[in-house]
């Protein structure tokens, strides 16, 4: 169906719904200084070599890649981001009681930062602020890993002398099933699922909209570029998050 509702409309369902469930992409985040993937200036559309630096079974066979990636983790703005008010603003309404669940692609911690109860957010892929041993699964904090680059240029696990990674899914390595199972059922058991600055081209977690509607909710996509879900949401509000949001708690939250 055509989304024809606007923001207030958006609003009165947020107000009156039991439970939303919101799912955030990169498009959240930019506003905080973190570059997207798949936007006009997406790290991806600028550089679509940098995906191979992604990819799990490149990381493992290629030391120069590791190389790589450790000087671009080292250098991420993902690290010392700040969050923005689209964050603050689902902190809000998680707080007034509104959401379910945050499930986020995102890697930054940004929604944990702004104030959002960890339990409430679901991180599908993973987090930067941790390091993994890709052979005994030993977690470190990031910034321990990033201080021994000054002497080692792939910093190997100090447990076992294992392959490190962040703590991040990569192309090739599949979803933590305890993480994808929560998603699941914050989409089945919400009423209104919001999809916030997310292309919806990755699966699975993009048909967590699929999901959602199949269990009668309402899909409303808040971004900024069209996405393949446009057609089946009740309302699509383009523009940037971290101005539709705002407006959109501060409009639910005073409906309700």
């Amino acid at each position: 169906m055509a989304a024809t509702a606007n923001i207030s409309d958006v609003a009165a369902w947020l107000a009156e719904c039991e439970q939303a469930t919101v799912l955030t992409g990169a498009g959240i985040s930019t506003a905080s200084g973190i570059p997207d993937f798949r936007g006009p200036q997406g790290l991806w559309t600028r550089n679509p070599a940098a995906a191979a630096m992604f990819d799990i079974d490149i990381y493992r066979a290629d030391a120069d890649v590791r190389r790589q990636v450790w000087q671009m983790r080292r250098a991420s703005p993902a690290l010392t981001a700040e969050p923005n008010d689209a964050h603050r603003a689902l902190v809000d309404l998680d707080r007034a009681g509104r959401l379910r669940a945050v499930v986020t692609q995102n890697i930054d911690g940004l929604h944990q930062k702004a104030g959002m109860d960890p339990a409430h957010v679901l991180e599908v892929h993973g987090t930067i602020h941790e390091v993994e041993c890709l052979s005994c699964g030993r977690r470190t904090p990031t910034p321990e890993v990033l201080a021994r680059l000054e002497e080692e240029s792939d910093p190997h696990c100090l447990a076992c002398g294992g392959i490190q990674k962040a703590a991040t899914v990569s192309f090739g390595q599949r979803l933590d099933p305890g993480v994808l199972d929560a998603a699941v059922a914050a989409a089945e058991e919400c009423d209104l699922f919001l999809a916030v600055g997310t292309s919806l081209t990755v699966h699975p977690v993009a048909g967590l909209c699929d999901t959602a509607v199949l269990h009668g909710a309402r899909l409303v996509i808040v971004n900024a570029e069209p996405t393949p879900y446009d057609e089946a949401a009740a309302a699509v509000l383009r523009g940037p998050a971290e101005t539709v949001l705002p407006e959109l708690a501060k409009r639910a939250l005073r409906t309700g």
